[in-house]
């Protein structure tokens, strides 16, 4: 299949400020793909291409098999973005959202109230689709969010853009939405994802690309980056200073605060073993271990910790009064 988003040195400056700067980027159809970056770094310009939204000053960008700008309308039709913040109308119940949404899409009035019902039900909403959006937890609300963005035909949804889907929302409501994000690419839509916390895209990118200055410092899964970029650690708590002083030159990371410092390792077993009996064979000076597996977190820091990116003037994802972008969705 055609690949659901393809961009070929797609630029966009603010003033004397370039944010996207000849970023490429090639998301296969039906897959959730997860894009990276410090604040500022790219990613809400990117986003806002993407969907239309904002219109690049060179390059090429597809989505949908559609061109972003010659042909807006037919990427409108295919597409649904979610933003950093549950725009629901909160004086309305869940199942008035979704029907005034679907609406507004171009749904008919008995088309509306069917599509409502089928999204209550697929998001856990039911029992609560009479209640005012206003007695809606976090979670519950993120999730009619994403369903109003999703009123749409199915067979006509291609790709779901969600702009940090899961900001400020607690842990269990931010699993109840990871879980909605399994769901859509199960069901073969390609979500297309930034977020700031680098658990979420772990757990739920087939593919991750980390922004630095409008460009893709890597691009891989999840464990390839991790392979390549991030590293294991055994970190030892040394028993007194003394100690400490005597092992730093064999660290990577140090905290004489706690008196830590971190010694790579491949993490095995056996090298485990074979480090602290090398660093310690009096068994004297570390008084406890952990090994600290690679992460996302340390790939990202490894990319960008030299990495100086402009500010995004544009801001969160789509806030202007127009009606195809009050929801924070893109109608057809």
């Amino acid at each position: 299949m055609p690949p659901a988003i393809e961009t070929t040195g797609l630029s966009k400056s603010y003033g004397d400020v370039r944010v996207l700067d000849g970023l490429d980027l090639r998301v296969e159809s039906g897959t959730v793909f997860a894009l990276l970056g410090p604040n500022g770094a790219g990613k809400t310009t990117t986003v806002r291409v993407l969907t239309t939204l904002t219109p690049p000053d060179a390059g090429h960008a597809r989505v949908a098999g559609h061109d972003v700008v010659t042909a807006r309308s037919r990427v409108r039709a295919a597409i649904s973005l979610t933003g950093q913040y549950a725009a629901v109308d909160e004086n309305q119940t869940g199942t008035e959202n979704l029907r005034m949404a679907a609406r507004l899409s171009g749904l008919s009035r008995r088309a509306a109230h069917r599509r409502a019902g089928e999204l209550l039900e697929r998001f856990g909403l039911t029992g609560a689709g009479d209640r005012l959006a206003r007695t809606y937890s976090g979670g519950m609300r993120r999730r009619l969010d994403l369903a109003t963005g999703l009123v749409r035909d199915p067979a006509a949804l291609r790709v779901v853009f969600l702009d940090e889907p899961t900001t400020g929302l607690d842990p269990r409501s931010r699993q109840e939405l990871w879980d909605a994000v399994r769901e859509l690419s199960g069901h073969g839509a390609t979500v297309f994802l930034t977020t700031q916390y680098l658990e979420e895209a772990d757990r739920l990118a087939g593919r991750v690309a980390v922004l630095g200055r409008g460009r893709v410092l890597a691009e891989g899964t999840p464990a390839a980056l991790k392979s390549r970029w991030g590293a294991h650690r055994l970190d030892l708590v040394l028993r007194d200073r003394a100690a400490y002083l005597r092992l730093s030159g064999r660290a990577v990371t140090h905290d004489p605060a706690t008196l830590t410092l971190g010694v790579p390792t491949d993490g095995s077993a056996a090298h485990v073993r074979a480090l602290l009996d090398e660093l310690d064979p009096e068994r004297r000076d570390v008084e406890r271990f952990g090994v600290h597996a690679a992460t996302l977190d340390d790939v990202f820091l490894h990319l960008t910790s030299t990495d100086h990116a402009p500010a995004d003037p544009t801001g969160p994802a789509p806030a202007a009064h127009t009606p195809d972008q009050e929801t924070g969705h893109v109608p057809a």
